[in-house]
This record gives structure tokens, sequence and C-alpha cells, in this order.
């Protein structure tokens, strides 16, 4: 049979007969030229498979299924590991359209299924992106071993069934046929390491729960790692089915600590309580006692969950934080940063010779601020040289509203030391001066941050001071409760608080710090009672004092109420609605930011950002709160966090001056204590602006990414900033508050409300942060006025950022930890490393923002899936001494 002439060829216009016969003559030839190509195996192969076509097309229904299994046989054997397009694939695809009339002509047989499942595979390489022709052979086929045409049509086939799976439910069709397909698949991926294709494809047709009958002792940790990262990127209630299936497998497979870690991420006691109970290891339940600490919940163990009464005792304890003062005292001890600092060691004046003579003139804001740098600087080491050194003579070297400050920094140094906080702060709360005593109550209240007793000492002797005359008593005693008893739930708190936001004669102000700490001990509960008490007080109040700068708080605890809890909010968001036009938009937007806070949720950014946008001459007040809810929505995940703060920098730009002035503010809650070079380097400039709002939000800002760093250039920029604004005492106090909060705690503590390797947001930590932004919306009234004490309720994010091992006594141990930058290893073949440019120390070791600890030793197993905070070690009974 002669080869037909190539019909791509086009001979020349000119060059004559010669030119037209070699032309010809190269037309002839190239096929033949092409098939020389082909090698023997080749050949025969591309002859045997013509052959097998042709005989599929004879009438004999024997010689049919000998050609079709002699086909079959032939791809299956290519198509088992794929590289390239197979050479079977190759020879047949001039004959797919033969084969697919052959199909359409042939009667319904088990040879007509043979034939489908042929042209199903023929299909991966021939049909129409949009055809989909893969899959209906498929369901058309003998439906045998899905994985033995090889795993990349396996592949084709999974995003053919989720674009078909789409289109039937548009159309409302039976998906019986294809939920089959999808099992087969599934269990095909799941045999294979391809848990990342079978979760997406499950995600597709949306059942999940089919991924706990197929998954396996081997592959579940993959399984749920990826469970869980994807689960950041699905839209609500989709992440939290992804995290439910997430939970049961973990529980199927006995992998109680994470376990518990997604059950706290849904913050379902239930769940939690389930972690306990299934639990029989009293060294592991110790373990989860110290992970429910470092998320600051309030939670109490029953005897269902463990039975001894004195075991039950001591994690209680522990539970409630009362070891964590011990804790981070050691971890100063072995790091030999306990000696005190003074605020001239931090402000380090001589190195750009501010004063060239002795002589330095004090002034109150230059007290206030030393006050606040020592407060930071030395908390929770029980020492320092401005108050516990003078016996509190320091305090009256701070005027009025001072005192309080100075006073409450006594809370911050004993930090987590209750005996001794409330021994040394007696004297005070119950001294004659107002100011002084408010202050003591303050400090009562900053020192029980985050310790629960079942006593309640804090809530007891502050709760006698709520309704005293004297307003800034009842303030610092209403904000000493917020901070002691913050997440707790407490209805006692309920109780007391709520009849002031129903008081009419109350002042403003009061009624203010009673809405923020009811938020803040009831923050993401969506309690209906709390929040029909502050609408009331939002709906009571005139226009006038809705303009005062302090009414911004009433909405804030309102927000926090629903902190992270997503659509919870939307029948509140209605009511406020009806509220005075002076507050309705500022509520709104808090509302929704809170709601969606470290969700991630693109369509509440892009609304957001459509309220940042505006230019509104009037009634702008509202995109303050935007600013900062595009960074609460945006701050749980890297990707989002860094289109953030590209956002922003358009915000910067072109948003009007409300805007503009929360930029800072928003770019510090994305990067708290974690300084970035880009955000650091926009903050610099933005240290300089023309509108001191901006310069001083950006100058608070430096702090707070830099809080508890110790960070060199953020300490360089800092003194220059405090040599460039030496005649300004209000930005002056601005750079000193930053001083004190890049060397927080010498440099152990840390503000980043997301803790465990990143995976939870602590509630109460946020709503510290979060209520410090918004009061520095209006810096000038509230910081640099007489409510300066606000910035203590930083200590609510206050953690040490340390890991620290011990033994099965729970007495600290030293053993060798590797510290490295943290590596997304999610969907990652093997067993990759999951740190990277490690060092080796002895613990205790501090954790850098971005930083994952490993153990260096196999002679210890630690009970904790992520090394961070307390971690308690076992030995390894495998282990032998080399």
């Amino acid at each position: 049979m002669a080869p037909a002439p190539d019909p791509n060829s086009v001979a020349g216009g000119g060059g004559g007969a010669k030119r037209d016969e070699a032309t010809s003559t190269k037309k002839v030839k190239a096929p033949k030229k092409k098939e020389e190509d082909l090698s023997e195996e080749d050949l025969e192969l591309k002859q045997n498979l013509e052959l097998y076509v042709e005989r599929v097309q004879d009438p004999d229904p024997e010689l049919q299924k000998a050609a079709l299994e002699s086909m079959s046989q032939e791809i299956r054997a290519s198509t088992s590991s794929m590289t390239s397009v197979p050479k079977p694939l190759k020879f047949l695809r001039p004959h797919y359209g033969t084969l697919r009339d052959c199909h359409e002509q042939m009667a319904e047989s088990d040879l007509k299924k043979m034939l489908a499942d042929v042209l199903s595979v023929l299909a991966l390489t021939m049909s129409d992106e949009d055809e989909r022709e893969s899959l209906g052979y498929r369901l058309a086929g003998s439906g045998g071993d899905i994985g033995s045409w090889g795993h990349e049509y396996v592949r084709n086939l999974a995003g053919e069934v989720a674009v078909e799976y789409t289109i039937r439910q548009a159309q409302k069709s039976s998906i019986v046929n294809l939920m089959g397909l999808v099992r087969q698949i599934v269990a095909f991926l799941m045999k294979h390491n391809a848990e990342t294709e079978a979760v997406d494809l499950l995600m597709e047709v949306e059942d999940l729960y089919l991924l706990l009958d197929h998954v396996g002792r081997t592959n579940f940790r993959r399984t749920c790692n990826y469970l869980m990262s994807a689960a950041k990127y699905r839209p609500w209630p989709d992440d939290m089915v992804a995290l439910d299936i997430a939970y049961m497998i973990y529980m199927k497979f006995k992998a109680y600590p994470s376990a518990l870690q997604i059950a706290l991420l849904l913050d379902d006691m239930q769940y939690v309580k389930q972690v306990f109970t299934s639990c029989t290891n009293l060294l592991r339940k110790k373990q989860f006692c110290y992970m429910i600490s470092r998320h600051g919940i309030t939670f109490n163990l029953d005897p269902e969950m463990v039975e001894g009464e004195g075991d039950r005792d001591m994690m209680q304890e522990i539970v409630n934080n009362t070891k964590l003062n011990e804790g981070y005292l050691a971890l100063a001890k072995d790091i030999e940063v306990m000696e005190p600092k003074r605020p001239e060691d931090i402000y380090k004046a001589h190195l750009h010779g501010i004063r060239s003579g002795p002589v330095v003139v004090y002034c109150a804001r230059q007290n206030l601020a030393a006050t606040f740098v020592n407060a930071f600087v030395n908390a929770g080491f029980g020492e320092d040289k401005l108050m516990t050194e003078s016996k509190g003579n320091w305090i009256f070297r701070n005027k009025d509203h001072g005192k309080i400050s100075a006073t409450a920094s006594l809370g911050m140094i004993y930090l987590w030391d209750v005996d001794k906080a409330m021994d040394e702060l007696d004297k005070y709360h119950l001294n004659s001066d107002k100011p002084v005593s408010a202050g003591g109550l303050l400090g009562i209240g900053i020192a029980n941050c985050g310790i629960k007793s079942e006593f309640d000492i804090a809530l007891a002797l502050l709760g006698e001071y709520i309704d005293k005359e004297d307003s800034s008593v009842r303030i610092c005693a209403i904000m000493g409760i917020g901070i002691a008893c913050a997440g707790s739930q407490n209805d006692k708190i309920k109780n007391s608080l709520s009849p002031i936001l129903k008081d009419k004669k109350a002042p403003l102000d009061v009624v203010a710090f009673a809405a923020l700490s009811l938020g803040m001990v009831y923050a993401g509960s969506c309690n209906d009672e709390v929040a029909q008490s502050i609408i009331y007080a939002l709906m009571d109040r005139n226009s006038a004092e809705l303009s005062e700068a302090l009414a911004r708080f009433l909405p804030l605890g309102l927000g926090l109420l629903y902190l992270g809890k997503q659509e919870s909010v939307e029948a509140t968001a209605e009511a406020s609605k009806t509220m005075c036009e002076k507050i309705r938009k500022y509520c709104d937007t808090t509302l929704l930011s809170c709601a969606y806070a470290g969700t991630g949720d693109v369509l509440k950014v892009q609304e957001l950002l459509a309220q940042c946008g505006e230019h509104l001459k009037e009634d702008n007040i509202h995109q303050g709160p935007a600013v900062l809810g595009l960074a609460m929505v945006a701050m749980s995940e890297e990707l989002g966090r860094d289109m953030a703060i590209r956002s922003l920098e358009h915000v910067l730009q072109y948003g009007e001056q409300n805007a503009r002035r929360a930029v800072p503010l928003a770019l510090a809650l994305l990067c708290i204590s974690n300084p970035k070079m880009n955000v650091m380097d926009t903050l610099s400039r933005l240290s300089h602006d023309t509108d001191s709002e901006v310069a001083m939000a950006a100058i608070i800002s430096l702090g707070l990414i830099g809080a508890g760093t110790n960070n060199a250039r953020i300490a360089g920029m800092l003194r220059n900033l405090s040599s460039f604004y030496d005649k300004d005492p209000s930005l002056l106090f601005c750079v000193r508050i930053a001083q004190g909060l890049l060397h927080m705690g010498k440099g152990l503590l840390t503000l980043n409300p997301f803790h465990s390797d990143r995976l939870l947001l602590s509630p109460t930590a946020l709503a510290g942060i979060v209520t410090l932004l918004h009061a520095c919306l209006d810096i000038k009234s509230i910081i640099l006025g007489k409510y300066h004490f606000v910035l203590y309720f930083l200590v609510l994010a206050m953690q040490p950022r340390m890991m620290m091992t011990m033994d099965e006594n729970l007495d600290p141990i030293s053993v060798p930890v590797r510290v490295g930058q943290a590596v997304d290893v999610v969907g990652q073949a093997g067993q990759p490393m999951t740190i990277t440019g490690f060092q080796t120390y002895e613990s205790p070791v501090l954790l850098a923002a971005g930083e994952r600890a490993e153990l260096a030793t196999n002679k210890y197993i630690p009970l904790s899936p992520i090394l961070e905070g307390f971690v308690i070690l076992k030995k390894n009974p495998d282990y032998r001494e080399d």
C-alpha cells in the first residue's frame, strides 16, 4: 500500500521541474522515514494494535473479545507508570473515531462494556476538555479495577468527576453512579500515597465523611494535616466540616493531643471532654492540661475526665495556670536575665547624646512613660528599680491619673505571682488617695491575668468597688475584673456589670469600660443577654455622648462577644442598624471585623476594603475599624497576611485621613511580635509623617511588631526617633512606650495571639490587642489623655515565648533541642524536615516568630505534637545508648 501524500507539504511558486521533482520525492519518502524511526518492537506493537482495531470491527464475538482483551492488556502494561504518553495510546489515537463509532453500533453486551473501558482510557489523550468522554465511557464500562489503568487515568477521572458533579447538582440530576465511582477513586488514591488528591475530590463532591472508611494508620497524619491546611481556605461551614473530620480521624487512631488541638480550634468543649474521657494515660492528660492553659480558656475537670481526686486537683492547677510564673522565672534564671532593668538602660540616651550635661528635667509625662517602660520590661520578674526598691515613692512622682498607672504597674511586675501581688497591693487599694486606690485595684486584676482560681479572689475583691462614687475607682475595678476574668464567662460578672449598662445616670466612661469588660469576660461566647445590655446602653445615649472618644468601646465590647463566630453575629448586626446614626456604621464595621477575625474570609476582606476606599468628608469614623478589620480577618495565614499588607499600602496612598491613621495599627496587628523588614521600613517612614496621629500610631506599631524581641534595628530606629522628637512630649511619650514594648520581659515575652505552630488563636489575647488598637484610633484623647492605663490591656496577650521540657514528675529537664525556621511540609511526600537552618541548644529555649523546635535526641518521646510552652517528655523504651 503506497503511502499517502503529506497534505502539509506545499510546492514553491517557481524553481522549475527539478524542484517539483525533489518536492514530490520528499513527499513520498517522508512517511517511510517516519516509519523507519520506529524500533522493531514499536513497529510490531503498532501493527498488532491496528490488527486488534480491525478485529474489534469483525462481526465474530469471539474475535472481538480476544482483540479487546489483548488491547486492554497492552494498554494496562504501558499505563502503570506514566512519564510520557504511552505508545499504545499514541498508536491508537488515529483509530479513536473508528472505535467510538463501533461502540455506538454495538448492541448492549459485555463486549460493549469492555470496549467502553478501552475508550475511557483512550479519551485521556483524545477527547475535548469539556466533553468528559473518559468519565462517560467509564460509567458505561464494566466497572472493573480502576487502578489497573494507571495513576494518571485515575487522576484525570477525578477531575472529570468533580466537574460532572457540579453540573448534575445544578441540574438536580442523580449522582448515585457518580458517587460509586468516587468511592473507587478515593480507595485507590488513599492506598497510593495521594491523600491530598483524595481529599480534594471529596471536597468537590461534598462528602468528606468517606475519608473515615479509607484512612489508615500509615497515612492518617498526612491526611489530617492537609485537611487542616485546606480548612483555612474553605468557606463557612465547609471549614468546620473539614476540621470535624480531622478530629474524628485523630480520635479513631488515638492521636489524642492532635485531636485536642482541633477541639480547641473548633471551640467545642464537648470534644475536649471526649478527648479526656477517651484517653487512659494520666501523663498524657497532664500534657492536655498544659495545652488548655496556654489557650487561655476556663475549663473545669470532673471525675469522669480524671478519676483520682488528688490527680484531678493537681491537673486543675495546671489548667488554672498557677505554675506559669514558676516556669517563666526558671527560664529567666537559665538565660541569666534576672537582674532588674531601669528605663534608662532601655533608652540608652548616651548613644545619641541627647543630654550633654548631667541635669535632667523630669516632667509628669516623662515619669509616666518611665512607669510603663519599667512595667513592660520587668513584667513578671517580681522586682524592679522604680517601684519595689523605692517602696512606692515613685508613685508620688506622678500626677493625679498618672498615679493610677504607676500603682497598677506593680501588678505587671508581679504578673502571674498572685500571692506576692496581693501582699504588695493590699496597702494601695485601701489608700485614701483615690488614684492610688484605683491603681491598686487595677494592679490586682493585672497580676491575676490568665490565672484561674476556684475562689475568684480578684473578682471578690474588685466586685466591692464597682459601685463606688469615684469614677476612676469604678473604672479600674471594672477593668481589673475584665482582665482577671477574661474568657471565664462567669455569670456573677454579668449580674454585677449589666446594671451599670442600664443605668442612665452612670458616666459614659464607666459604661464604656463595663461594656468592654463584659466583652472580655464573654469573648467569643455569643451571649445574648450581654449583647442586649450593650445594645440598650448604645441606644440609650445621645449623639453628643456617642461622639466622645470612649464611646468606641461600647461597639467593641459588643463585637468581642462574637469574636471569630462568623455568621452568629447576623442577628445582632441587624439590631445595630436601628442605633443612632453617629455610631451605627462604626458598630456594623466593628461587629463584622470581630466576627470574622482570624477566618481569612475573602468576601469580608473585599467588603472591608470597599469601606476603606470610600471618600467621605463626614461620617467616616467607621473607616478606622474597617482598616483594623482587614488585618483581623486576614491575619490567620501567611498568604492572606502578605496580600493584606500590599492592600494597606494602597489605603495609605489613596485613603482618607481616618483610614490612613489606622494603617500603621493594622500593620502592627498583622506582624505583632514578628518584625518583618518590609513592614518595619513602612512604619519607619510613617513615623515621620506630617499628620502627628499617623506618626504616633506608627511609633506605637513599631513597638508592637518588635514586642518582646529586643530587635536591634527597631531599637536603633526608636533611639533616633527619641532624639528627633525630643522637644515634642506627646510623640516622645509614644517613642518611650514603643521602647518598653520592644524590650518587654527582657526579650522573654511575646504578644502573638497565635500559638501551637500558629494553629490556635487565643480569643482573650486577641481581645486585649484589638482593644488597645481601637484606643489608638483616637490616641490623643485616650492614650495621651487620662485613660493611658488601657495600655495594660496588652497583658491579656503576654505569654513567655519559650519551650520548657519536663520529665514524668513534672520537674524541669534539660535535653538537646533543634530550633530553626518552620517549613510547611503539608502534602509533601515521605518524611521531609519540618525545620531549616536550625541550631541545637539545651532546653529551655526561646522561640521567635516563625520558628519551630524539635528534639535532637531519641532518648525521650514528647507527649505534645508541637514543642511549645511546657512539654512533658517520657523515656523512649526502645532507646539504646551508642
